[in-house]
């Protein structure tokens, strides 16, 4: 029978993981990539090299070595150290998600007390920090406060922004404006009355909905230039999370992920193992299930995961649900 590979691809025809076949071996190295010719700003075969693009950044993966450490739970991971990584990194975030529900710091709160009166606005706030991203530091949501205090559209030439923002100064206000648009073509703010609790029907959708067909549905229609999946998910995930809007994420819809864009994709195949959108839901959920986390947590604790050092969003560093790690762990067999 034809034997599959962790790229969902016959193995013997994967590029990577064909090396790994005895035949491979007995063939010797491949041959060698022709070298281009130094100092011409050409190939070696005379075609001319496309000119490097502006702005293009270098992500170098950090990845402990290998030790001999397996788990079915997370088969991409071949060492101790990264799945015991995996675990702290499921215990902040889960830990961010109970704070965000009991007791938000910053424009979290700010944004909680907000919504007794004003949706929209409350939606706002939740919008400009996660867009621009808490920074980290004695006064996280500095900058925040600053682009609140800018007006409808605030300039935001030269401000300080977050590890986990989506701004870029190419863009300008493009997507400030473009979200105060998807809002308003959305319908005016509807009241509360005796029948009703007051709705934004941007985020609120039909009544009917049940919390996560509420979530995957807006999630789709926030469909904004300069804001990814990781922003949409993590905006709706702190609009449910704070009470503004009834949301909860079913999945991490990695689905409509750009490969380029969204690093907790990125990093959910190098953990999972694969690259089926599918099966990255799948084994995203038996990893949540297996630690008792909700699945929505494991959205920024693959993002810390895979990034140099750890975003707290506000935070602090000292968020950890003990609980969870520990679950976490016992889980994955560490």
């Amino acid at each position: 029978m034809p034997t599959f590979c962790r790229h969902n691809r016959f193995i013997e025809r994967c590029p990577i993981c064909s090396k790994t076949l005895p035949e491979h071996a007995a063939k010797g190295a491949a041959p060698a990539r022709t070298k281009r010719a130094a100092g011409t700003g050409r190939s070696a075969g005379g075609t001319r090299r496309a000119p490097r693009a502006e702005g293009v950044r270098v992500m170098r993966e950090g990845r402990a070595a290998e030790d001999g450490f397996r788990s079915e739970l997370v088969p991409g991971i071949r060492s101790s150290e990264d799945a015991a990584r995996l675990a702290r990194e499921l215990a902040f975030s889960s830990g961010r998600l109970l704070a965000l529900a009991a007791d938000p710091p910053g424009s979290y709160r700010q944004a909680r007390e907000l919504a007794k009166s004003n949706l929209e606005g409350a939606a706002w706030i939740c919008f400009l920090t996660v867009y621009l991203s808490p920074l980290e530091g004695e006064d996280p949501f500095a900058a925040i406060r600053g682009a609140l205090a800018g007006g409808e559209i605030p300039e935001l030439d030269g401000i300080e922004l977050g590890p986990r923002t989506w701004h870029e100064p190419a863009r300008g206000s493009e997507t400030l404006i473009a979200y105060r648009q998807w809002v308003g073509r959305s319908g005016a703010p509807v009241p509360a009355g005796e029948a009703a609790p007051a709705t934004l029907p941007a985020f609120s959708g039909e009544p009917g909905w049940s919390p996560e067909r509420r979530f995957e549905r807006v999630l789709e229609r926030l469909a904004l230039p300069g804001l990814g999946r990781s922003g949409r998910y993590d905006l709706l995930l702190t609009l449910g999370r704070l009470g503004v809007f009834d949301l909860r994420a079913g999945s991490l819809h990695l689905a409509g992920a750009g490969a380029s864009e969204d690093a907790t994709l990125l990093a959910a195949k190098r953990v999972f193992g694969i690259g089926d959108p599918l099966l990255l839901e799948r084994r995203a959920a038996a990893l949540a299930q297996a630690a008792m986390v909700p699945v929505e947590a494991l959205d920024l604790a693959l993002w810390n995961w895979a990034a140099p050092e750890r975003a707290t969003l506000g935070m602090g560093p000292g968020l950890e649900d003990e609980a969870v790690r520990e679950r976490a762990v016992d889980a994955l067999g560490l």
